[in-house]
């Protein structure tokens, strides 16, 4: 999932919320999103004030989670898994389940890591260094 408008993609997470509440048929993406948000009941409500979470900022210097950017990371990271890309994602991820025993718990802790590689690239203007990213998921 790659857009360049924050409403737009604010909006997907929305809209496919809601077709799924709605017992509507989903897309394939509509499906990832939706059950993403169906394990995160905090953020229901963001999703139920569409005009509202649309325009938000949820701003950390005002102790806001942006719930749009977590749920993005669990897509993501969700992706990187079925793909195993990075290689050796996948086993990693095994591996942390095996030992933690929950699912959410090692997504959270793996996502944590990935939104590290992704602020790193982004502050030295770069690809991110998928060599780096992993080793950090294997200290977990």
């Amino acid at each position: 999932m790659f857009v360049h408008d924050r409403s737009a993609a604010r909006r997907y997470f929305i809209d496919a919320w809601r077709k799924r509440q709605a017992g509507s048929p989903l897309e394939p993406l509509e499906q990832a999103v939706s059950q993403v948000v169906e394990i995160h009941p905090e953020y229901h409500a963001v999703l139920d004030d569409a005009m509202g979470a649309i325009g938000e900022e949820f701003s950390p210097e005002r102790g806001l989670t942006n719930p749009f950017l977590h749920m993005g990371l669990h897509i993501a990271l969700r992706e990187q898994l079925v793909t195993d890309r990075p290689a050796g994602i996948t086993a990693v991820y095994r591996r942390l389940l095996g030992r933690i025993g929950d699912a959410h718990e090692v997504e959270h802790r793996m996502m944590e890591r990935l939104g590290e590689a992704l602020w790193a690239a982004q502050r030295h203007n770069r690809l991110p260094d998928e060599a780096a990213y992993l080793e950090s998921l294997r200290r977990i």
